[in-house]
């Protein structure tokens, strides 16, 4: 059969390709909104921002200071007051030191894993990752991996609405030839994992491919082409199965629900915000990463996830306070008060839990590399700090407490899994809920605990 063959009067096979794939979208539509495993959980839970600081931030110098430990973990950085007695944080975050009465500061977070790749997996999923060995190739992303949280809502809880279950802005985590674990579905299979946008919003040519119109294309074209391939699917009974192993039919559905519905079309023109609430966000990546967040979670997508930085941002070996003076904390500082405050406005901050976190923190001890000058902090899991706001969190509290350099908690810990069993609770989902593993074997999603200590 050649590209011409006539399947339909006036429809030939390119044609029904150009319907049926994604690339009418210029979308990864297999990856995306791929046929959803049936689920007997529906959810009314809440909705997720998850600001993550790839790399790993140091608490001593943000949330977790210690002005009186010795001259060599102490650091550069003053520390401020804040809203509530007794709560101290860096000179360098004022603006959440204004919102700490919204803030849970859990500086009791610890695990055991200081490997970059292994602990964002662990981060991202809930779940501590499948070891297949030492080396970072064994680590980066697998098919054998624990989904992440929007990808495990997506499988127990299908959306036909046209919009995703889970967006990660403003760019993927990869590193050369090294993509980092935790931001698919893992062993739930391409059909759930999320959509990653690799675009800066504060771009003035900033746009999302695949979300306006191919030239010439109209809503009510469209809409022709759509019945016309249900026609077609009806009749041509010959070529179903080639059809369902393309897994044509419910990603034409959901392609043409999401081009002719507008939501996402519509959450993503950043551009339509006044420029009043831009600013207020801070015209940087930062900023206008956590603006976009908002839209999407306004719109109805349950897991918005946001990279602070590329892969590794955050890890400060070299220049550790010039890097979180210059480029890192001002567009946090800024941009996470701004979101705080727009959601409360937007009624809105009930229903979003907000989560500010790494996947470990900074050593107490100050060192620097052979070869560098200017002095950093190196990885550190065994204590760091995790900040939650929104969706039900009690705020004005600190919760755990580190010891007195910042090196261990002086309290009951809490493990990343914890985290993730509370992301799960959070957005209806029982994270003891069992789901097929890659050899088709029941296993609990999630073996953490819920941080009910969040909610007072």
């Amino acid at each position: 059969m050649t590209d011409r063959t006539t399947l339909l009067p006036g429809v030939n096979r390119r044609e029904l390709l150009q319907v049926g794939c994604s690339g009418l979208l210029g979308l990864t539509l297999p990856t995306v909104f791929g046929d959803r495993t049936s689920a007997a959980q529906p959810t009314s839970g809440k909705s997720i921002i998850l600001v993550f600081q790839s790399g790993g931030g140091s608490h001593l110098d943000t949330f977790d200071p210690k002005p009186e430990s010795p001259d060599n973990t102490r650091g550069e950085f003053g520390v401020i007051d804040t809203t509530m007695p007794g709560i101290k944080f860096s000179e360098h975050v004022p603006h959440l030191a204004k919102r700490t009465d919204q803030l849970a500061i859990v500086r009791s977070m610890a695990h055991s894993d200081n490997r970059h790749l292994s602990g964002t997996h662990n981060t991202l999923t809930g779940s501590i990752q499948p070891f297949r060995g030492d080396s970072n190739e064994d680590k980066e992303l697998n098919r054998g991996d624990w989904p992440n949280y929007g990808s495990a809502l997506s499988y127990l809880a299908p959306r036909n609405n046209g919009l995703p279950s889970h967006v990660t802005l403003a760019n993927p985590l990869i590193e050369g030839s090294l993509t980092w674990p935790g931001q698919h579905a893992g062993f739930l299979g391409a059909a759930h994992d999320p959509w990653g946008l690799n675009s800066d919003p504060n771009s003035n040519d900033f746009k999302v491919d695949g979300l306006a119109f191919p030239d010439g294309l109209s809503i009510s074209r469209l809409r022709g082409r759509q019945q016309l391939l249900t026609r077609y699917n009806v009749q041509h009974g010959g070529l179903d199965n080639w059809a369902r192993q393309q897994q044509f039919t419910s990603q034409q559905q959901n392609a043409y629900t999401l081009l002719t519905s507008g939501k996402v079309a519509k959450a993503f023109d950043i551009k339509s915000e006044p420029e009043k609430m831009r600013e207020r966000y801070g015209r940087n990546k930062s900023g206008q990463t956590l603006l976009l967040a908002r839209r999407l979670v306004q719109a109805g997508v349950p897991v918005v996830q946001c990279n602070m930085g590329i892969v590794q941002s955050w890890d400060t070996h070299t220049d550790n306070w010039g890097k979180l003076r210059n480029k890192l904390l001002p567009g946090l500082d800024l941009g996470i008060s701004a979101l705080l405050d727009d959601l409360t406005e937007q009624g809105m901050i009930g229903d979003t839990l907000v989560i500010v976190v790494g996947e470990f923190g900074r050593t107490p001890q100050i060192s620097t590399l052979p070869g560098q000058t200017k002095p950093g902090r190196g990885h550190w899991a065994a204590c760091y700090t995790a900040v939650f706001a929104g969706g039900g969190v009690k705020g004005g509290q600190v919760i755990g407490a580190s010891d007195r350099i910042g090196g261990y908690p002086r309290t009951p810990p809490h493990h990343p899994n914890d985290l993730g069993a509370t992301v799960y609770r959070t957005l209806g989902i029982e994270p003891h809920t069992t789901v097929p593993d890659k050899f088709s074997r029941p296993i609990r999603l999630n073996a953490g605990t819920v941080m009910d200590v969040l909610y007072g």
